[in-house]
């Protein structure tokens, strides 16, 4: 059994994204690693990054992205197919460089691979997710927050990333064109649920560049001239609400995180007390809606989805 890791990254360094952290977190569990590798900025580190892992399991793969003709984020997808092309192994663990996996689950991981791989019923494996917020200590349980997701699929070709990269769907036929990766008509994967958690840090960065990172994205999706009207009502400094409503983390980060997470200086940027201001749109998670329905699930339903994306067919 041979297991190949992948992800794309572009401009980490400029958008504060833990990439080596992220790769080192996959390295132990695979035999290569397959890094699609946009075109960077001058002023970006990236490729130094990846250089200094020093890992001969390491393959990358030089891109330029085409946000224009891929809009709505899925140049993402693009990407993600581009390094899940170039792997070779039979099992494929996909991380995208913002995530990170814990040690301690490495044994479960490469156990579900091994009981699962000559099983046909079987083309993916279905990850917990903690999706951390503003700080390292402090998760969401929200509704409109995705706790389970695919991240490792059985190399099949008619496999393609979908959307904005955040799943997986089968394809019978697939021309690679921006409506094929938003298209309805893929498959959802048939896949086990593990014991095992991806440890999700986009939305853990320093106030002002969670708000450059929002500025991308929105110029990535929506195009740079709507983006610009977008970005000029926002704050220049993100403003992640009151945190002491969401879920305090009392377990422990991924080993390879230490000296990144060492680096968490914006604490007195942060609120941990007193109400959300008025001043600024709500939030997905704070508006009423989804307190009530999160209310629901978490305290009612033992943590089961009310509705909510769900893009996998799970297998008992």
């Amino acid at each position: 059994m041979k297991v190949s890791g992948f992800t794309f990254i572009k401009n980490a360094t400029k958008l504060y994204i833990p990439l080596r952290e992220s790769i080192l977190s996959v390295l132990p569990l695979v035999d290569e690693f397959v890094i699609a590798i946009g075109d960077n900025d001058p002023d970006d580190t990236t490729q130094e990054i990846i250089e200094e892992i020093d890992s001969p399991k390491i393959k990358m793969i030089y891109t330029v992205w085409d946000t224009k003709t891929y809009s709505k984020n899925t140049e993402f997808a693009r990407q993600t197919d581009i390094a899940k092309e170039a792997c070779t192994g039979d099992w494929l663990i996909y991380i995208q460089a913002d995530e990170a996996i814990h040690e301690s689950d490495h044994l479960a991981i490469k156990k579900a691979m091994q009981k699962y791989n000559n099983d046909k019923e079987v083309e993916g494996l279905l990850f917990h997710y903690r999706h951390f917020w503003g700080d390292y200590k402090h998760f969401h349980t929200s509704h409109n927050w995705y706790p389970k997701e695919i991240r490792i699929i059985k190399n099949s070709k008619n496999i393609h990333s979908w959307r904005d990269a955040q799943s997986f769907r089968k394809f019978e036929t697939f021309d690679y064109s921006p409506s094929d990766y938003n298209s309805e008509r893929g498959q959802k994967l048939k896949v086990k649920l593990i014991d095992a958690f991806i440890y999700h840090y986009g939305y853990v960065r320093p106030p002002h560049m969670m708000s450059y990172k929002s500025q991308v994205m929105h110029s990535s999706y929506h195009g740079k001239k709507k983006a610009a009207k977008i970005v000029a009502k926002q704050p220049k400094e993100f403003d992640y609400g009151p945190l002491h409503r969401l879920a305090k983390f009392e377990g422990t980060h991924p080993a390879v995180m230490s000296d990144w997470i060492a680096k968490f200086d914006w604490q007195h940027k942060l609120q941990y007390s007193g109400k959300r201001n008025p001043n600024r749109p709500m939030h997905k998670h704070e508006k009423l809606k989804y307190r009530v329905v999160t209310w629901i699930e978490q305290h009612l339903l033992n943590k089961r989805m009310i509705g909510g994306f769900r893009n996998y067919i799970l297998q008992k």
